[in-house]
């Protein structure tokens, strides 16, 4: 929008809002009664001529099946913040939000969906009861109840930023050998203290950059490997509109570059048979089923499942997912 900086924000506050706004009723009264109108109608209103598609420019940079409209709507609303009960916990969760009054919706057995706004930590022991964790990127686990049972395999999330695909395994393997790293030492502190709430204490952690080598200890090997991996984050903008402020296309590539080099490190400590499990928060094929079809083709593996993850269906981030299984 070419406009003052002030009318920016008032237009943002406009389009995004869903309900009446004191702050717009006050400023900018003729658009207040307007907010209910379908975006699209907001946007001619509020810009006059450029469509809502033109929030994200770059559509033929998408990967494949994601609706660039849609997507395009879905930055304007905030997505719906998510718990992921974990075992034995569905009655207590669903009894404490109840008692508090939090409405709520449940889009899958597992899975509690809540305005964005919901203060969780006063009512539920995090990471204990249930975690926090976006709609997809629980979806994700799908992918894990696609292996055959097997007790004790051992699983290495490898980008464990702050532990939530860990310990979404170990809620969904049961009896695992769990080792997890990441890139900064500040960054497994705050897993540590996570997994010790969630009742995790046998575990190996370590830090390395796996865009620069492999593994220290060079002859470990893993029945599974978690790479949720470094990526632009644009399935997330929703949540994180600076990012998409500040983005430029050239970001891409490089992205695409390091998730492959870290890739490349993983694949020596894949077991024979193992399977390594790809993941970003992005919306770019170049990202996503571009790296993946790289990765098969260099490396001779087979592909389980590959999906793209819309989140504008569901008030949800968007993800990418792909299973992969090293041959014996």
């Amino acid at each position: 929008m070419n406009i003052p900086t002030n009318q920016r924000i008032l237009a943002a506050l406009f389009l995004c809002s869903s309900t009446p706004d004191l702050l717009l009723d006050a400023l900018k009264p003729e658009w207040s009664d307007k907010v209910l109108l379908p975006v699209e109608e907001k946007w001619a209103i509020a810009e006059g001529k450029n469509g809502v598609s033109n929030i994200f420019p770059w559509s033929e940079l998408l990967s494949a099946g994601l609706d660039h409209l849609q997507f395009c709507k879905s930055l304007l609303i905030q997505p719906d913040l998510f718990l992921r009960i974990r075992p034995g916990k569905t009655e207590q969760v669903q009894l404490k939000l109840q008692q508090a009054g939090i409405i709520f919706s449940r889009p899958d057995a597992t899975c509690i969906a809540l305005d964005n706004r919901t203060k969780i930590d006063e009512l539920i022991i995090l990471d204990k009861e249930a975690v926090v964790q976006d709609y997809n990127s629980q979806k994700v686990g799908d992918f894990l109840s696609l292996l055959p049972v097997q007790n004790k395999r051992r699983v290495w999330d490898c980008c464990a930023a702050s532990g939530g695909k860990s310990i979404m395994a170990v809620d969904m393997l049961g009896d695992i050998k769990l080792t997890v790293s990441d890139l900064r030492e500040s960054i497994l502190i705050n897993l540590r203290k996570r997994f010790a709430t969630a009742g995790i204490k046998e575990y190996k952690s370590f830090v390395s950059d796996l865009s620069v080598k492999r593994l220290p200890e060079s002859d470990d090997k893993f029945d599974i490997v978690i790479a949720d991996v470094p990526c632009s984050g644009s399935g997330t903008w929703g949540r994180t509109p600076e990012q998409l402020f500040y983005f430029k296309e050239e970001m891409v590539e490089q992205y695409a570059r390091l998730q492959k080099q870290i890739m490349s490190n993983v694949l020596h400590h894949v077991s024979p048979g193992g399977y390594i499990l790809y993941i970003t928060c992005s919306v770019f094929k170049a990202e996503n089923e571009e790296v993946v079809n790289w990765y098969l083709k260099q490396n001779q593996l087979n592909l389980i499942k590959m999906e793209l993850l819309k989140g504008y269906s569901f008030k949800a981030d968007t993800m990418f997912a792909a299973l992969m299984q090293k041959p014996l």
